[in-house]
């Protein structure tokens, strides 16, 4: 069987089926199927490989954190954290803007997801500013634009993906760590940009916290902070692997929520259970689907043939990261987050690795790149539940958006480019 047919033949069958409007999962195993049929492989493989796939210990770490961000999203949660960043930030010029970063940056050390990041912040902030006199388009896009430090900032479940993605052999603990030096890089370089625009269209600042009421909304903000705190501080310790960390998380979720505060009452922990396994049903059969895919990948030796390709470009590690940043957010636009994760992995690692990069680095680099493609159209998915929420067009959330996305491009190019700032942590605690 000629090798360049069968690349074409899974090319070409996964691109139609994509624009035949299939879901990704289904793309993936269609067209691997497709594949294995016309090289002749036993189709037991398949199922085998699918199984394969989901036969991993760490694969338990998603169903627990995705539980554990549903919990303290269906909650109060997300207006604790939101108090708890006016008290830090609000007082400055345009403060709102800035108390949305650093409200989307403490819910992402929680939910660990953009999008809940967006639909739960985005409902109390995106009002908020809009009856303090922001512009709703702005409230948008500064929103939007906050929700996608979720990706970055640990424990984000995408990168378990990524680890799971690579083989299993890069470790969690150190991701997480490689994530908050970036996280804060982004969440700063996002302040700065909203400060800036907010003296450029004449905002405000907003109304002082009462002194009286600090020390309540300090409390309630740090107790809810100390799920991420029982996640990474579990992880990093080395007292307890991921996925009991996730399980201690979702229990203190569950405690804080429905017996501290009372916010919602204990019937609605059966919506909350029914949302997550629709979720992990979802990212199990998606991670399943790639694991044929890239099985396919590697028996038609693809990724060694990128390599080679690549290096046979430029022997220059700056101008094949460029192209490899330019490839993941123009593929980030039609695609979602999940699939490129598992798809790519297996792909660029190789050519990364060849060129010396860290594993651990390149995920962050990954995470932050197709993070950027939640944002841009026609997928989007970020841009398209904040417009919702702001009931604003997608042109206008987009083009209110631009500025944030223009600043993340250039925190993307340093993380590349200055390792450094990426490994510190990871490497201090080895």
């Amino acid at each position: 069987m000629d090798p360049t047919i069968a690349i074409l033949i899974l090319c070409i069958s996964f691109t139609l089926l994509i624009v035949l409007r299939f879901p990704i999962s289904l793309a993936l195993a269609g067209s691997s199927l497709l594949t294995l049929l016309y090289l002749k492989v036993p189709l037991a493989t398949v199922g085998q490989t699918m199984i394969q796939g989901m036969n991993s210990y760490s694969l338990l770490t998603i169903p627990f954190f995705i539980l554990a961000g549903q919990i303290m999203s269906e909650g109060q949660m997300a207006l604790r954290l939101i108090n708890l960043a006016q008290v830090l930030v609000g007082g400055i010029r345009g403060g709102l803007a800035m108390v949305n970063c650093v409200a989307c940056m403490f819910f992402g050390n929680i939910s660990g997801s953009a999008i809940a990041d967006v639909s739960s912040i985005g409902s109390v902030m995106i009002p908020m500013m809009k009856k303090k006199g922001y512009d709703t388009d702005y409230a948008v896009g500064v929103t939007v634009s906050a929700a996608i430090q979720g990706v970055v900032v640990p424990p984000s479940h995408n990168l378990v993906l990524y680890s799971l993605a690579a083989g299993g052999g890069i470790s969690i603990a150190s991701l997480f760590l490689a994530g908050i030096v970036p996280g804060l890089i982004l969440c700063v370089s996002l302040m700065v940009t909203s400060y800036i625009i907010a003296i450029k269209r004449g905002y405000t600042k907003s109304e002082a916290v009462p002194m009286r009421d600090i020390p309540k909304i300090v409390r309630d903000g740090l107790l809810s902070l100390l799920t991420a705190v029982i996640i990474l501080g579990g992880i990093f310790t080395g007292w307890f692997t991921a996925t009991e960390s996730g399980a201690l998380a979702c229990l203190y979720a569950f405690i804080l929520t429905f017996l501290v505060y009372r916010d919602i009452p204990l019937s609605r922990m059966w919506v909350i259970l029914k949302r997550t396994f629709r979720t992990v049903a979802m990212v199990l059969f998606l991670i399943a689907a790639s694991a044929t895919f890239s099985y396919v990948l590697a028996f038609l030796k693809v990724p060694g043939m990128l390599t080679d390709w690549m290096l046979g470009i430029t022997d220059s590690p700056i101008v094949i990261l460029l192209i490899i940043n330019v490839l993941l957010l123009l593929l980030g636009a039609p695609m979602d987050m999940a699939p490129l994760i598992l798809i790519m992995t297996p792909i660029l690692l190789p050519v990364v690795t060849a060129l010396g990069m860290d594993p651990v680095h390149f995920g962050i680099i990954m995470m932050l790149n197709l993070g950027m493609g939640l944002l841009t159209p026609p997928v989007g998915t970020v841009l398209f539940v904040g417009s919702a929420i702001g009931n604003i067009s997608i042109s206008e959330g987009t083009k209110a958006m631009m500025p944030f996305f223009y600043v993340m491009c250039v925190v993307l190019m340093i993380l590349t480019y200055i390792p450094g700032l990426v490994m510190w942590l990871p490497n201090l605690m080895k």
